[in-house]
């Protein structure tokens, strides 16, 4: 086979391949939208309300890395987050503007 052949079809089939490598993040099936701004830890808004994180609480960047609450900035960040059962936020995720862009799942 032609080496210069072989490339191109290489190539090729490394471009069509790479949407399948693009990962959704899984949400849980509890999730809540709201726009997040951080504040001295623990306490947080949401959606204008004040909130305060868990003392595990995790926040995940638009690349699914953990951030830790102190390096995050900004205000009215459109997130996902969940609610644990003392009524604290203890996961937050930082949507990307697709993901912001799509509707909540819905509660089952």
């Amino acid at each position: 086979m032609n080496p210069t052949r072989f490339l191109i079809a290489l190539l090729l089939s490394a471009t069509l391949a790479l949407p399948v490598l693009a990962i959704d993040r899984p949400f849980p099936a509890n999730i809540l939208r709201g726009k997040f701004t951080p504040g001295y830890f623990p306490d947080i808004t949401l959606d204008g309300k004040p909130r305060q994180l868990s003392p595990s609480a995790r926040i995940f960047n638009q690349d699914n890395r953990i951030e830790m609450p102190a390096a995050v900035r900004g205000s009215d960040i459109v997130v996902n987050y969940t609610v644990d059962g003392m009524g604290y936020i203890d996961r937050i995720w930082i949507l990307t503007a697709e993901e912001a862009a799509q509707k909540v799942p819905s509660a089952k």
